[in-house]
């Protein structure tokens, strides 16, 4: 499913003169060795501090560093599923217009410098570590001032980012929000596109416990003078991003809440994924009008989706034995992993997994090849199940659609903090589905033996678990 990146090196991208440069104070003009070293020690350090449910303290820290979120137009995305996807679509789209385009998501799968990137590539740890310690820089004098106790891991990041861009002169920045909306880092910004992909239960003990509560903190980042994209998934709360969007006297452009979602001129579009994307592209089709002030031209579009890889998201890192990673982390990512899943079984039966756009080929339903006469639907190109799931999370939710597709289900611990220890997931799975899984104390273990006995696998639960898979599979 997966396709080859732009570039064998993520990080060797020419860099255009920038302009409109945020002063850089006394930082140097290229990082030591030891710098990136540092500006990874200065980023865990700034764990001990949390979450922080203000913007206060980001805030100080960008007047600090010059306002570098002044310099750009910025596209903000928030959304239970899918707002990651969408900034990567949105931000191929307006680089294949000719648009200098930073990119911010969170969080990375193996290196800390993935979330940054700059004309379509991750930024040279040179540049990272530069602006990690800017930051940093900016945020240790706010201490000694006592503007601030501390600065978060999460808005050092963020600073460091906006900063970047800033003095890398960038027409636009793609933002992808953290957590929530109304006090995530991102929103330092007045975003030019507020776009939101949808809403469902996640992250409860923060945004709330219900669709609403959740939807409210989401929809803090329609800001005056914002234009704003609705996907598909508001539905469920729909009243209360129109209620925002009047508040603030913008006026929604809303996708279509079912399929096909890509209509007229973009119907045609093909992209080597997950039919799911079809929602995700609309968005970003929209924000990207919404940003040019013109309907992006479909050949262009396409262009982008061609060269376009979404890392974590249905990748296929190896074709033999199968190894593919996801980052579906709660009921609705898993339910919509699920459904990729059948789609590209049948597509494989068809000898393509390139369609359309949104396009189911075959028959990825109930009356699939792959059904047993017991009634379960088994996949023909996977046959094991890797799970490894964060304590925050709704285990058996996620579990629920996944298990009856394999053969064979096996669970681990990824070195997260927060991940479910290998014996009380192992238990909750049971429960689950009535079913006993194979137990690896970490994902070496668990990828060494799979690997040894040719298991086709489908490693998922949380983006820890996908990011950890992904670097093994490098080492080895």
């Amino acid at each position: 499913m997966a396709t080859d990146t732009e570039a064998t090196d993520p990080h060797a991208a020419p860099e255009a003169a920038a302009r409109d440069v945020v002063p850089e104070a006394a930082a140097p003009e290229a990082a030591a060795p030891t710098s990136y070293t540092q500006a990874l020690a200065v980023l865990k350090d700034a764990l001990r501090f949390g979450i922080d449910p203000t913007l206060e303290n980001v805030q100080a820290l960008c007047s600090a560093l010059g306002e570098p979120q002044s310099r750009f137009a910025a596209i903000q995305i928030a959304g239970t599923n899918g707002k990651s996807s969408t900034a990567r679509f949105t931000a191929a789209i307006l680089r294949a217009h000719g648009q200098r385009v930073g990119l911010y998501t969170s969080p990375e799968l193996v290196f800390s410098e993935e979330r940054i990137e700059c004309d379509g590539r991750v930024v040279r740890r040179t540049d990272f570590a530069r602006a990690i310690l800017q930051a940093n820089a900016a945020a240790e004098q706010l201490i000694l001032q006592r503007v601030i106790a501390g600065i978060t891991e999460f808005e050092l990041l963020t600073a460091a980012a906006l900063w970047l861009f800033a003095n890398k002169g960038l027409r636009f920045a793609v933002l992808e929000v953290g957590l929530g909306g109304r006090w995530d880092a991102t929103s330092v910004v007045s975003p030019k596109v507020a776009v939101i992909t949808g809403v469902d239960f996640d992250h409860t003990d923060i945004l709330g416990s219900t669709i609403t509560e959740i939807a409210a903190e989401k929809a803090a980042i329609i800001k005056p003078g914002s234009r704003v994209v609705l996907g598909p998934g508001i539905a469920a709360a729909r009243e209360v991003f129109f209620a925002r969007a009047a508040a603030v006297g913008a006026e929604p452009v809303e996708i279509a809440q079912c399929p096909p979602y890509l209509r007229g001129p973009y119907a045609d579009l093909r992209f080597s994924g997950p039919a799911y994307q079809a929602a995700n592209i609309a968005c970003a089709i929209a924000a990207c009008e919404a940003a040019l002030g013109f309907a992006p031209r479909p050949e262009l579009v396409q262009q982008a989706l061609d060269k376009l890889v979404i890392p974590g998201r249905f990748e296929l890192l190896r074709a033999r034995p199968p190894l593919l990673i996801d980052a579906a982390h709660n009921p609705q990512s898993a339910r919509f992993l699920a459904q990729a899943l059948l789609e590209y079984d049948a597509a494989c039966e068809l000898g393509s997994n390139a369609g359309r756009v949104g396009h189911k080929p075959g028959a990825a339903s109930e009356s699939d090849a792959g059904r047993e006469p017991g009634g379960a639907v088994v996949l023909q190109n996977f046959d094991t199940l890797l799970l490894g799931i964060l304590a925050d999370k709704d285990v058996a939710g996620i579990i629920a659609p996944l298990a009856p597709l394999f053969c064979h289900i096996a669970v681990t611990r990824s070195r997260s903090p927060r991940a479910v220890l290998t014996a009380q997931l192992a238990a909750m799975v049971e429960r689950a589905c009535g079913r006993v899984p194979e137990q690896f104390s970490d994902v070496a273990a668990a990828l060494s033996a799979l690997s040894e006995r040719g298991a086709s696998v489908v490693a998922t639960g949380s983006i820890t678990i996908a990011g950890e898979v992904k670097g093994a599979l490098s080492l080895q």
